[in-house]
């Protein structure tokens, strides 16, 4: 390992012979290098701030992970930016990237294989027929997606635990996890949204989200100027009308007219005040009464005020 590989503001070029095969073919544009610094920079945070690594992880003491690559965009990225990381000094793990064939028409079979082999990448490439499960038991006009990801996250699990895997890491970003929230708000009746860290239900693996900092945006330009074997998901993309697409363009919206907008939101969710919430089981509102002598309770006023309060205020006096 490079002598300098450890520090995250020298970004290798891809004349260095050190550097891992996929690195070499990124770009040497001052701008490229700022985005690839953001996205390390942010998945290291992420990994950091969630504790995906075991206490005592090391270069001698190192957990091993399945990387999960479906041929998009964000599952490309995370790989790439796993192995910087890795490389750098910063990611005591083993990877293995794995891709699951399951078995839509037309799916090219040699894209990822060819993709790993060329990038002396370490992979396993499962093929299961989930297409033909998902297709029969769905009928044409619904959403395959919930009985998809079911069948592929169970796959991925078995192979995991073969593989003597402590966990799955997944590419999805900030704004998957965004989009999550809202559609929980707006059709599941709840606050919830997908988690960077979670242990599955049985208990024995980790499902970690190290992406869950970055902004789909730089993803896309990240994997464009790698220029990425993108392989589209025919299954579920193919489907008009998802609740899922409806809201991606509502957040979408709402970024291009308040740039920053999806960032501040994406930070809100890191803040909760349950006392300020509805939910009775986060929160005992039934036994909250007054404290003698001015004490200040957790169920107080908000610290800090309403953003709309104040802008309502200063348009108010703007007016006077």
């Amino acid at each position: 390992m490079s002598s300098r590989a450890t520090d995250m503001n020298d970004i290798a070029d891809s004349t260095d012979i050190d550097v891992p095969a996929l690195l070499r073919k990124a770009p040497s544009s001052v701008e490229f290098k700022k985005l690839r610094k953001r996205l390390l920079r942010q998945a290291r945070e992420a990994i950091g701030d969630f504790g995906m690594l075991p206490e005592g992880a090391s270069r001698d003491n190192k957990p091993k992970w399945l990387v999960c690559l479906s041929g998009g965009k964000d599952s490309y990225t995370l790989l790439a930016v796993l192995i910087e990381l890795k490389w750098r000094g910063l990611l005591p793990v083993d990877l293995v990237a794995c891709n699951l064939d399951q078995a839509q028409p037309g799916f090219p079979a040699h894209v990822l294989p060819q993709f790993f082999e060329e990038n002396g990448i370490e992979h396993i490439i499962v093929r299961e027929d989930t297409y033909s499960i998902v297709t029969d038991k769905i009928p044409e006009h619904r959403t395959y997606c919930s009985l998809c990801s079911r069948l592929r996250r169970g796959i991925l699990y078995r192979v995991a635990r073969e593989q003597g895997c402590e966990a799955i890491v997944l590419g999805h970003h900030r704004d998957d996890i965004l989009e999550t929230f809202f559609m929980n708000l707006f059709h599941g009746g709840r606050l919830a949204s997908m988690p960077p860290k979670l242990i599955n239900d049985e208990g024995d693996l980790l499902v970690l989200r190290p992406l869950a900092y970055a902004a789909e945006s730089d993803i896309t330009k990240f994997s464009n100027s790698m220029q990425f074997p993108i392989i589209p998901c025919n299954l579920c993309g193919s489907q008009d009308g998802l609740q899922r697409e409806e809201v991606k363009r509502m957040l979408q919206g709402w970024e291009k007219e308040n740039p920053g907008r999806l960032g501040v939101m994406a930070r809100a969710l890191g803040h909760t005040r349950p006392s300020h919430l509805l939910d009775r089981k986060l929160y005992d509102f039934v036994n909250l009464r007054p404290a003698d002598g001015g004490t200040e309770l957790e169920g107080g006023e908000a610290e800090e005020p309403c953003g709309a309060s104040l802008a309502m205020t200063a348009k108010l006096f703007a007016a006077e």
